[in-house]
């Protein structure tokens, strides 16, 4: 084993993007031969089952933002199991930048996930251009990122990464309703950025037209009030027996062999782990065109990109591959190939480790 040590930090194990991306980097770290470990900082969740046996854990269960205790377990941690490196992703920076005041050995890596920098005002990029003074290294899920990275943080050292995508549970827990080859998947938390209403919109349209077709949404169910209202919109238009909700679910691959089409309405994104899984199961896909999704989705050829918001353009690319066998094969054909070719695991950790610096 390579002795390096290094440990993925997150908020969560919920069942999200970066979330998703920090379990599949610790366990193809251990693949690689290394010391690695994930640390949760805040609340545990059903990825947790997703990390390999042999990679180190830690959940430090912290409930403010400066919590001294689990700093003095965090450090215990990383001087015990010889941590070298810490990859600190989304809002975990904070938490890691504290760490790296206190243990300046340690190398800070920050992964910037889910586009939150694009939204932040000069004002509110306290206290993260701070921070960025102590990061060797940035890795931003999209050029825009990188972009806003390089003029607005202090760290030299700024790289744009693609996501990759992995089946780790092979179970088949998962049963979905409706008929076979009838069915079009959604796989997102629910959360506003997500615009699980702007799909319902379009799928109310096709349903008028197609009613043995059904909408599947598989994301964690947040205790919060746009749960609640998109499941009062569905029934509000009388479509529970036709859209269906599973919460959170670790058999990804199970529930997207038992899909048809694989669709993203988000309002903005990184790159989605959850695109880049519809092509490793060979699903057609239709996604609104923001982040990295142009990036992956040649259009006409391995799925349709679709203004955001904008439910009637939605709808009509549903259509297009509803009343096309032939054209799901062809896209779903081509979607694997360009997922497999450019954003396979070994490239991805092939890069990582020259940003770590690892040879």
């Amino acid at each position: 084993m390579n002795k390096k040590g290094i440990i993925q930090v997150i908020d969560s194990l919920n069942a999200g993007g970066a979330e998703v991306l920090s379990v599949n980097i610790a366990n193809a770290l251990f693949e690689r031969g290394f010391n690695s470990h994930i640390c949760t900082t805040r609340k545990e969740g059903i990825l947790k089952n997703n990390v390999n046996k042999e990679v180190g854990y830690l959940f430090l269960k912290k409930n403010k933002t400066i919590d001294f205790k689990s700093i003095i377990r965090f450090k215990k941690y990383i001087k015990k199991n010889k941590i070298d490196i810490i990859h600190a992703h989304s809002t975990s920076y904070f938490f890691a930048f504290l760490i790296k005041l206190i243990v300046p050995r340690v190398r800070l890596i920050w992964h910037d996930h889910f586009g939150i920098s694009q939204d932040l005002s000069n004002k509110k990029t306290f206290p993260l251009n701070i921070c960025s003074l102590f990061f060797e290294a940035i890795i931003s899920v999209n050029s825009e990122l990188k972009k806003w990275a390089e003029s607005n943080l202090l760290t030299k050292k700024v790289f744009f990464l693609n996501n990759f995508p992995m089946f780790v549970n092979s179970s088949k827990t998962t049963v979905l309703f409706g008929e076979t080859e009838r069915r079009i998947v959604h796989l997102a938390g629910f959360k506003q950025v997500k615009d699980h209403k702007n799909l319902i919109k379009a799928f109310h349209f096709l349903h008028k037209e197609h009613k043995n077709w059904t909408l599947h949404l598989v994301g964690k169910l947040y205790k919060n009030n746009y749960t609640k209202e998109i499941i009062s919109y569905i029934e509000l238009n009388q479509l529970e027996k036709h859209i269906f909700v599973y919460n959170e679910c670790l058999d990804i691959q199970n529930i997207l062999n038992q899909s048809t089409i694989g669709v993203l309405s988000s309002k903005s994104e990184g790159l989605p782990v959850s695109l880049l899984e519809y092509g490793l199961a060979k699903l057609p896909v239709i996604v609104t065109n923001v982040g990295e999704c142009e990036k992956v989705i040649e259009e006409g050829v391995s799925g349709f990109l679709v203004e955001k918001e904008n439910s009637k353009e939605f709808y009509k690319a549903m259509k297009v591959l509803v009343t096309s066998e032939e054209k799901r094969f062809f896209f779903g054909k081509n979607h694997s190939k360009i997922v497999l070719e450019n954003y396979s695991r070994d490239s991805f950790i092939n890069t990582l480790l020259k940003i770590y610096q690892i040879n």
